[in-house]
């Protein structure tokens, strides 16, 4: 590599320290040559000085020098996109300009690609191309979580809309299904979580005293009898599964959500639709341009508007139960 490089922080990335993330891209930088860079200012990360042991986060940028004929590691290259997976991307687009494209990611889809997962938006992402370069991923939704997702469409608007997501600025809301209904009409969660790796995957628990901090907050919107509520949920911090790990922690977890709720998450009725019932429904940001802000809504997927259908909520009467704390 023979040039400098500015290299977006992907989501997969996020918490990660400098000198793993060059040791993943460049495993043939040594330590002492990387430690050399960060202390003559070579290495930066969003233009200010950093060591190894800083903590990146998604959206930020990482200056890297020229390196010496020392190459990036190459990436598995994702299987070709099908016509057909093409055209759904695309036709989800719910907004689009010269900085952001902002999509309604479908249910059942991994923002990134794992073990087992040949199949995720990030190998897709040529699709939403257009006229200009592919599109950086800012932040993720669960593979089960459908809606407002959001992409960057240059180095910029990655870089400011990662501050943007660090930060307070975004108002992220969900609407989600609880087997059961909260004692409170609306309320607030405040437990830290421990995020843990195990046999079945990444697992977040309630840890006051190694955990992360992590706050939620929910309201009813509607419910049917004692059976089930139509929730909507505003977190107000951004860690793995917090929603659902919240949820669970009050005794009332999101329906379809067997990793969190166990037999307790399911509601026995074959007009009930399957699947997780959580919905990235509604993302409000400052545009990455400085100007103005972006405030997009997604439908609910189909599995979802058949629970509604059941329980006879009405997707058109949910209002901004969070106008007054937001405003």
């Amino acid at each position: 590599m023979t040039q400098v490089q500015l290299i977006p922080v992907e989501v997969d990335d996020d918490d990660t320290r400098l000198d793993r993330w060059f040791r993943r891209r460049f495993p043939n930088l040594t330590n002492g040559r990387l430690q050399k860079l960060c202390r003559t200012g070579q290495v930066r990360v969003d233009g200010k000085r950093a060591d190894g042991a800083t903590r990146l986060a998604a959206g930020q940028v990482v200056r890297v020098p020229p390196l010496g004929g020392l190459e990036e590691r190459s990436k598995k290259v994702a299987p070709p996109i099908s016509d057909r997976d093409a055209d759904d991307l695309r036709n989800r687009v719910l907004f689009k300009d010269d900085w952001v494209i902002v999509i309604d990611k479908p249910f059942g889809l991994a923002v990134q690609g794992g073990t087992g997962t040949t199949r995720h938006l990030d190998g897709m992402l040529n699709a939403l191309a257009f006229e200009g370069e592919r599109p950086k991923l800012v932040h993720r939704l669960d593979r089960d979580t459908s809606g407002v997702l959001i992409l960057a469409r240059s180095v910029l608007s990655a870089r400011r809309l990662g501050e943007t997501f660090r930060g307070k600025a975004a108002r992220k809301y969900y609407w989600g299904v609880t087997v059961g209904v909260p004692d409170e009409a609306r309320g607030r969660i405040d437990g830290a979580l421990l995020k843990r790796e195990g046999a079945r995957g990444e697992r977040v628990e309630m840890d006051e005293d190694d955990g992360k901090p992590a706050v939620s907050l929910f309201s009813v919107v509607d419910h049917a009898a004692n059976k089930a509520a139509w929730v909507a949920l505003w977190p107000l911090t951004g860690r793995t599964h917090q929603l659902r790990a919240h949820m669970a922690a009050i005794g009332k977890p999101i329906l379809g959500d067997g990793k969190y709720g166990g037999a307790g998450a399911q509601i026995a009725s074959d007009e009930i639709g399957q699947g997780l019932h959580l919905h990235a429904r509604r993302l409000i940001v400052p545009h990455p341009s400085g100007k103005g802000v972006i405030d997009v809504t997604a439908p609910l997927p189909a599995h979802m508007r058949e629970t509604w259908r059941y329980f006879g909520f009405n997707p058109k009467s949910d209002g901004d139960p969070f106008a007054e704390i937001a405003s």
